[in-house]
């Protein structure tokens, strides 16, 4: 009956579930976004993982298909987040330790001291 699972999300994130097994989307915007999980919604589908980016943003679709048994809708988050908190962690630890963050550097962001 449900036997498919989807993944909803930036192709860089989630193109490894292709080698799952798994239905991989890839909208470039909203729109497509919201035509997708209404796609889903049609097809036999039991899970549907969803980036973080789109997740807000489709909270009202979410919240539809909540009445119905599948889809269920689960969120997801990638890397990058881990990688911003712990680098954020460390500036924290440089700063009481020296009183600097001289010692932590980010890519491309505010290098203030």
């Amino acid at each position: 009956m449900f036997e498919k699972v989807a993944v909803i999300g930036e192709y860089d994130l989630v193109f490894a579930f292709i080698a799952l097994g798994l239905d991989v989307f890839t909208p470039q915007n909203l729109e497509e976004a919201k035509k997708t999980l209404k796609a889903l919604e049609k097809e036999d589908y039991a899970l549907c993982f969803v980036h973080q980016n789109f997740l807000k943003p489709l909270e009202e679709e979410r919240q539809a298909l909540v009445k119905k048994f599948c889809p269920v809708v689960v969120g997801f988050r990638d890397h990058r987040d881990v990688t911003d908190y712990l680098g954020n962690i460390m500036r924290e630890m440089a700063i009481k330790a020296t009183g600097s963050d001289s010692l932590i550097k980010g890519k491309g962001k505010d290098e203030r001291r």
